[in-house]
């Protein structure tokens, strides 16, 4: 487990095998990494999370496999006693990126420079989010996501879908980042249909959504329980 001399690694860490911790990074207690992570130089993981609510409680953060977390991140424990912010395996932290207390972050993303992240937000698998895009608290963004550059995230960004500007606007299906996934024409076309029904139809939202009830597909059954399980409302 190569870990450089100057890395700083408090009491209460558990590191799995084969990680590797860079120059001057920092591992705060009561931050769990699994296997084959990569911290690179002056990245703080662990840190206490930045709350008014914290009184200094017991809690954790939760890192899997394969991630790579570069120079100058900040990855924050929860805030209450006994909660976890939990971050997922093979994800990809460019330089500068932030992710505040109770996020829980799936499998696969990658959260390109200076992103940043509030406490309470959900990341599916598979997001793609452009430099210095910025999530408000509790916000939700689904699986295979793209969000373009710079953008200010405040309600949840749709899953398949290109998601850009200041403010957001949906710009339609991310049609190369499916293409890249493996996605077949087919699916990609039952999206990209659902897609027009529910935002240029110009059909109420749930008679659009009872439309779509009636396809057999795995990822139109997933973006209607996306849309249904919406608290805060979703980018459009």
């Amino acid at each position: 487990m190569p870990i450089h001399p100057t890395a700083i690694i408090e009491d209460n860490v558990e590191i799995g095998p084969d990680c590797e911790i860079g120059a001057y990074a920092v591992i705060k207690r009561l931050t769990r990494l699994g296997a084959r992570n990569r911290v690179f130089e002056h990245a703080v993981v662990g840190g206490e999370p930045q709350d008014v609510k914290f009184h200094g409680e017991q809690s954790y953060l939760e890192i899997g496999d394969d991630n790579q977390i570069r120079e100058f991140c900040t990855l924050h424990r929860a805030s209450g006693e006994g909660e976890t912010t939990r971050i997922g395996s093979r994800n990809f932290f460019m330089v500068g990126c932030h992710v505040a207390h109770n996020c829980v972050i799936g499998d696969d993303n990658i959260f390109a420079n200076e992103v940043a992240l509030a406490g309470h937000i959900v990341v599916e698998d598979h997001v793609f989010m452009s430099n210095n895009v910025g999530a408000h608290q509790f916000v939700r963004f689904g699986r295979y996501a793209m969000v373009g550059g710079k953008s200010k995230i405040v309600q949840d960004v749709l899953p398949f879908f290109t998601t850009d500007g200041n403010p957001p606007r949906l710009r339609g299906l991310n049609s190369v980042g499916l293409r890249r996934a493996g996605f077949s024409e087919t699916a990609r076309r039952a999206l990209k249909d659902a897609y027009r029904l529910l935002f240029r139809s110009g059909i109420p939202i749930e008679e659009s959504l009872q439309q779509l009830d009636q396809i057999d597909d795995e990822n139109i059954s997933h973006l209607i329980a996306f849309i249904r399980a919406s608290r805060r409302g979703f980018t459009r």
